[in-house]
């Protein structure tokens, strides 16, 4: 038998899964054997935030998510990324091992989507070689997954532009041109736009996403569940703040998914004062493409537009209730509100919602 006749008959006896498989972990779990010119491609596909995002995407929708809530935050040099799904889970013994190079439970699905091969057990190994923290919060087999990613933006980069909302004009035909910096929003807006059929990204604040978080367990659970519910860990992770009695509860039922606030925050949320992270399709209109009528006007040499980050909203919403709070004292006003900071064309607009002081305070 010549070498490659042996080859094949090798290949017809042992199957192309036992030639791509090194190592079988269980529970559906596998290290994959992968070429040098695939491991490297996969190390080079984090250049930044947004690549880790699209990877944490792309994860829980391969296993078969069909909510995916994603939040964001940075404090200086300092980017942390939470995606929590209601995916198929991860087995507590492979907690850690998921972070490790080629091992998959796609042993069948490996595929090309829009951004390319996935499925190879790289995208989770790559990002913790890119991150100074990446943890699996938590997880177990049918219940989801809360990942934790946190990086440094002096080692992995991500775009200067981080506030502006992508635009999406209609081209020919039934096509979409996506406008605007390649930043977070417009990586979650390109993903959740391809993959609409298949599920739903929520993207916000800490405190948004837990908002949002809530109000999809109350779509599920009982009220008989929520009054005498089990242990917040047998449930979905998706679906642990529906339990939640009181503020303190609540608060720290979130800490255990990677969500981390105040007990004040919370109340807030429990008080339906936070809006919940929507489906950030939700917020994106298409526009016609430009015509004579309808093309971008000059604007005006003395007008002058600013682009205010997350960051710098929250500074001036601070510095705008710390204000207010002897004026709400006075006239016996709830001083615990959300002042509301946006841009509109030339104009910073702040407004700060009345409310009378409640009894009991």
């Amino acid at each position: 038998m010549d070498e490659g006749s042996l080859t094949a008959f090798v290949k017809r006896v042992s199957g192309s899964d036992h030639q791509r498989v090194e190592e079988d972990f269980g529970e559906g779990f596998v290290r994959l054997r992968i070429s040098e010119a695939e491991r490297r491609q996969a190390l080079q596909d984090i250049r930044g935030s947004e690549d880790i995002v699209l990877e944490l995407l792309r994860n829980a929708r391969d296993a078969h998510a069909s909510h995916i809530f994603l939040a964001t935050s940075r404090e200086g040099a300092r980017r942390t990324i939470l995606c929590i799904d209601d995916g198929e889970g991860i087995p507590a013994s492979m907690h850690r091992r998921v972070f490790e190079p080629r091992v998959t439970s796609k042993l069948d699905s490996s595929h090309l989507d829009t951004w390319g091969l996935h499925g190879r057990g790289m995208a989770l190994y790559s990002i913790s070689q890119a991150a100074s923290d990446a943890r699996v919060v938590a997880s177990s087999p049918g219940q989801g997954t809360a990942l934790w990613v946190e990086t440094s933006i002096d080692q992995v980069g991500e775009r200067r532009n981080q506030s502006t909302f992508p635009t999406f004009v209609r081209g020919e035909g039934n096509g979409v041109a996506v406008r605007g910096p390649r930043n977070i929003l417009r990586t979650c807006c390109e993903f959740a736009l391809a993959e609409r059929a298949r599920c739903t990204v929520h993207v916000g604040s800490a405190t948004e996403v837990a908002a949002a978080l809530f109000h999809h367990a109350c779509g599920s659970l009982s009220s008989f569940d929520r009054a005498f519910g089990p242990d917040p860990a047998s449930l979905p992770v998706a679906k642990r703040l529906g339990l939640a009695a009181d503020p303190a509860s609540f608060a720290r039922i979130a800490a255990t998914l990677g969500l981390s606030f105040s007990e004040r925050s919370a109340r807030r949320i429990l008080d339906g004062a936070v809006a919940p992270a929507p489906g950030i399709l939700d917020l994106v209109s298409i526009e016609a493409p430009p015509t004579r009528s309808n093309a971008p006007r000059h604007r005006r040499p003395d007008a002058c537009s600013v682009s205010l980050s997350a960051e710098d909203r929250a500074q001036l919403a601070e510095g705008v209730r710390a204000a207010y709070a002897p004026l709400a004292q006075r006239f016996y006003l709830e001083p615990d509100v959300e002042p509301l900071v946006r841009v509109s064309g030339d104009r910073l607009l702040i407004s700060v919602p009345l409310a009378s002081q409640r009894e009991g305070r």
